[in-house]
C-alpha cells in the first residue's frame, strides 16, 4: 500500500529534493503536481498534472499534499488542504510567526488529518544518533550548543530576498538550527535572549543572524545563519562529560553523502542516506496507520515561539 502525495509548488525543493524521494520510496506515490507552470510540474513525473492549487485539493484521490510555497503562502495553502480532508507535510518554517503554527494545527486538529512541519534534516539517522546520544547523558549534562548554516547567494528573484513574503537567513537556515536547540532539550520549554546581532541586506531581510541564549536556565546556545557568508555547517553538543558533533558531510543538509559523528573522540560512520526519502516513508506510514516517527506539532509550536522572540528582540 502506498499514500497518493500531491504537491502544491514545483520549484527547486520540491524538483530536486523531494519528487525523487517520493518515486524511490517504499510507501508513497507522486499522484498529482500543481504549480504556477505545468510544464515544470510535468517534469516531476506525477501521474497527472493539474491546473491549480485548488483542482488538485478537490481530487479526493488525492490523500497527502507536501507544501514548499513561499513562507508567506503557507498558512493559506496549509490550511486549505487540511480543510480539503488532505493530510499535510509543510516546508520550513512552517508559518510566519506562531500564531500562524497555532491556528494550523489548530485546523489540522479539527479536520482529523496530521500536519507535519518538513524539517527533514530531523529524519537523518545520524541526527536520530545525535539526539539519542544527548539523551542517553553519554555526555552528561548539555551545557552549550554551537551551530552554524551559512552560505553566499545573491538570491536573484527569490522570495527570500522578501520581508513580506517571510525571507531573511533566520526564517531559512536558523529554522533548523532553532528546531536542533528543542530536539536536543527537551523542547527548549525556556528560552532566555541574551543577544541577537544582525546585518540587513537592501531589502530589509536580514542577510546574517547571530544569536546568543540560554535555554531551560542551563544550556548556552549559540547559533549563525546567514546567506552573505562562506558555506559552513557546524553542530556541536558540549556536556558535563563530554562533547559531541557533527563531523563530515553537511551538519543540516546532509544529502546522499556518507557522514560521521564524533562522540568524545571516537567517530561513528553512517552510510549515504536521503532524508527526503526517510522522511516520507515515515509520515506515508504515520498516514496509513503504521509506526513511524515525526517532528512533533509541540516542537513546530515552540520553534516558531523562539523564531518570533529573536525577531522581536
Amino acid at each position: 500500500m502506498t499514500v497518493r502525495w500531491g504537491f502544491l509548488g514545483a520549484g527547486f525543493v520540491a524538483s530536486k529534493g523531494m519528487a525523487p524521494a517520493v518515486h524511490d520510496a517504499q510507501h508513497a506515490t507522486l499522484f498529482g503536481v500543481a504549480s504556477r507552470d505545468a510544464a515544470r510540474s510535468a517534469q516531476l513525473e506525477p501521474e497527472n498534472v493539474y491546473g491549480s492549487y485548488d483542482e488538485l485539493l478537490a481530487d479526493p484521490r488525492v490523500q497527502a499534499v507536501y507544501i514548499s510555497l513561499a513562507n508567506s503562502q503557507h498558512l493559506e495553502w496549509v490550511e486549505k488542504s487540511l480543510r480539503a480532508g488532505k493530510h499535510v507535510l509543510c516546508e520550513k518554517p512552517l508559518g510566519l510567526n506562531a500564531q500562524e503554527v497555532r491556528s494550523m494545527f489548530a485546523t489540522a486538529s479539527e479536520c482529523g488529518v496530521m500536519l507535519v512541519e518538513a524539517v527533514w534534516a530531523q529524519w537523518h539517522p545520524r541526527f536520530q544518533r545525535l539526539v539519542d546520544v544527548v539523551s542517553s547523558g553519554a555526555i552528561g549534562d548539555v551545557e552549550a550548543i554551537t551551530s552554524r548554516f551559512t552560505f553566499m547567494s545573491d538570491m536573484t528573484n527569490n522570495y527570500r530576498l522578501n520581508p513580506q513574503m517571510g525571507g531573511g537567513a533566520l526564517l531559512d537556515v536558523g529554522c533548523y538550527q532553532v528546531h536542533a536547540w528543542a530536539a536536543l532539550t527537551g523542547g527548549a520549554g525556556v528560552c532566555t535572549l541574551a543577544g541577537v546581532h544582525r546585518e540587513l541586506g537592501e531589502t530589509g531581510i536580514d542577510l546574517t543572524t547571530e544569536v546568543a541564549a540560554v535555554v531551560n536556565g542551563a544550556t548556552a546556545v549559540r547559533a549563525t545563519s546567514s546567506f552573505a557568508l562562506p558555506a559552513s555547517q557546524e553542530l556541536e553538543v558540549r556536556g558535563s562529560l563530554g562533547k559531541v558533533h557533527m563531523g563530515e558531510g553537511e551538519a543540516f543538509s546532509s544529502w546522499n553523502e556518507a557522514t560521521t559523528l564524533v562522540l568524545n573522540g571516537e567517530v561513528e560512520h553512517f552510510a549515504p542516506v536521503n532524508a527526503f526519502e526517510v522522511m516520507v516513508n515515515n509520515v506515508s506510514q504515520l498516514i496509513m496507520g503504521e509506526s513511524g516517527w515525526h517532528v512533533s506539532p509541540e516542537q513546530s509550536v515552540r520553534v516558531a515561539e523562539v523564531l518570533d522572540e529573536i525577531q522581536s528582540f
